[in-house]
């Protein structure tokens, strides 16, 4: 095949447009990049065969996702795994796609084990999630579990500790309506949900505290609302069905009783 012309891009400047004839003149339009331009040296007039071609256009192909994989991390670092599955949904077939995350592997682009310390670091300065959601997250990026059990050993108990107690005074703040036992319960889950070990969750519930003021809100809350289920039941049936109800709900036999009273009052 021999290049009878070649002519920039106008959409893009990076690449161009190579008019090739055949030996039986059938004409033929291919578009390369301008770094395989560059390294084969192509210009007008040169002659080349299939084979050679196909060589070139391999490589073409290469530097297309190469560069498509660069614009990926220009914006955050990423595992190697995000690459492979970034560039694998823009239909770059394997093979191009081992050879290019070799090649960003070697020019330190793509580094897991720096990839999963910056990942746990960034989660520290900015979230208040645990460390088994953390854990869970490097999992799903694509990052060997030996590479994240020393990326977290950043998060010490202490910090977790300190994080889970955050949370607790976060739901102290917004609730106003549980009882001691629920509130504690409530937190453990949530806790839970959010990926602190059990021990951690232990330690901080001890901490857990509801002053009697709130805890006397809460019962009245949930004590006017039960109230109002069993109001048209006799007094002895009324006085055991709001008991149990309340105790359910974890308030102490005392505060019950104080509230029936009052109700008896009224």
């Amino acid at each position: 095949m021999r290049i009878e012309k070649i002519e920039v891009d106008k959409k893009n400047a990076e690449r161009f447009y190579v008019h090739l004839v055949k030996e039986d003149g059938e004409k033929q339009l291919v578009s390369v990049d301008q770094d395989v331009l560059i390294e084969y040296r192509l210009k007008k007039g040169m002659t080349v065969t299939e084979k050679q071609w196909m060589e070139m256009i391999k490589k073409d192909d290469e530097t297309q996702a190469y560069k498509m994989a660069l614009r990926f991390l220009a914006y955050r670092m990423r595992s190697k795994q995000e690459v492979m599955d970034h560039l694998e949904k823009k239909g770059v077939d394997h093979g191009t796609i081992e050879r290019v995350i070799g090649k960003l592997q070697n020019e330190r682009y793509i580094d897991d084990e720096q990839f999963a310390h910056a990942y746990v670091q960034t989660q520290l300065n900015t979230t208040m999630k645990g460390p088994y959601v953390i854990y869970k997250e490097l999992i799903d990026k694509g990052i060997c579990e030996d590479t994240i059990a020393k990326a977290m050993e950043r998060y010490t108990e202490e910090m977790q500790q300190d994080k889970a107690m955050k949370w607790v005074e976060k739901v102290n703040k917004q609730s106003k309506r549980r009882s001691y036992q629920e509130q504690k319960a409530y937190i453990a889950q949530l806790l839970h949900m959010k990926g602190f070990p059990a021990h951690i969750i232990e330690r901080v519930k001890q901490q857990v505290t509801l002053n009697d003021e709130e805890q006397w809100k809460a019962l009245v809350y949930h004590g006017e609302k039960a109230h109002r289920r069993y109001e048209t039941y006799d007094r002895y049936t009324y006085e055991q069905k709001m008991k149990q109800a309340l105790y359910r709900k974890g308030f102490p036999i005392s505060l019950i009783e104080k509230f029936l009273e009052k109700k008896k009052e009224d």
